[in-house]
């Protein structure tokens, strides 16, 4: 582990999830504090608030958004899958080309807007096999790794688990649990997505269940750390509550306040 400066002052982190394009806040996102934790999600495909917003606009148009949205808003994903297919059929481009040069130019705007420390993990929207070309020295990817900073063990695992949505990282239980036992004992524990717990998985605004893991959640009341920190559900029906000891919080959708959650000690 690399620890970073701590001492006998207190320590303050800022932490964001669900970035999603938002590059100009995200510069000013470690402002005062000793690091930046950022828990992934940083590709915005599609706005759900502004549709005209995103990869997937920029290259079929608002109208066409528009109707992805009510489509997946519906749950009807089938439908969803099969009105994409015939979108990229018509414009004769090669899907995972297209897409690849999008992502890479949100991401060269992004990983630049990071301050020194950033300890990053990936989101269930990310390209992990990117990360290594944008993230500059200052910037420490973890996935399934642990770091100290100011006295405290902070464990991250990256990702998303298999849904119906099929975002690009998404990954089997088997494998996410594996990263989740790897990280080990911790003080914090940084994951992208919630433990599942209805409260924590539930979107108000989507009106549906996201996907939690049961594997955090026996991680958490076992080892017991101070902190869970995730994000992924951008307007859940909890953003804190405890499990046992462990004070639970979804710090929150970065990409629409622009603001990060802190934690001092």
């Amino acid at each position: 582990m690399a620890p970073t400066p701590g001492g006998n002052r207190r320590t303050r982190i800022h932490v964001v999830s669900d970035v999603h394009g938002n590059a100009r806040d995200l510069a000013r996102a470690g402002d005062g504090a000793d690091a930046l934790l950022c828990l992934g999600d940083l590709v915005l495909f599609l706005d759900y608030a502004d549709h005209a917003r995103g990869i997937f606009p920029d290259l079929f148009g608002a109208e066409n958004a528009d109707r992805l949205v009510e489509l997946r808003t519906a749950r009807r994903f089938a439908e969803a899958r099969e009105f994409g297919r015939r979108l990229w059929d018509g414009i004769g481009m090669d899907h995972s080309v297209a897409i690849e040069k999008a992502v890479r130019k949100q991401y060269a705007e992004l990983f630049a807007a990071f301050p020194t420390p950033t300890y990053a993990t990936y989101g269930n929207v990310d390209m992990p096999p990117l990360w290594a070309e944008y993230a500059g020295p200052g910037t420490t990817v973890l996935d399934g790794e642990r770091v100290e900073i100011g006295g405290r063990v902070f464990g991250f695992v990256g990702g998303g688990l298999r849904s119906p949505m099929r975002t690009p990282y998404e990954i089997d239980d088997e494998e996410y649990a594996a990263k989740i036992e790897a990280v080990g004992e911790v003080d914090v524990l940084c994951t992208h997505i919630p433990p599942d717990v209805p409260e924590l998985v539930y979107d108000t605004v989507a009106r549906r269940f996201e996907r939690g893991s049961r594997a955090l959640l026996d991680a958490i009341r076992r080892i017991r750390p101070r902190y869970s920190l995730f994000g992924h559900v951008h307007q859940p029906l909890a953003r804190r509550m405890r499990i046992g000891t462990t004070e639970c919080v979804n710090v929150g959708h970065f990409a629409a306040s622009g603001r990060p959650w802190v934690l001092e000690w």
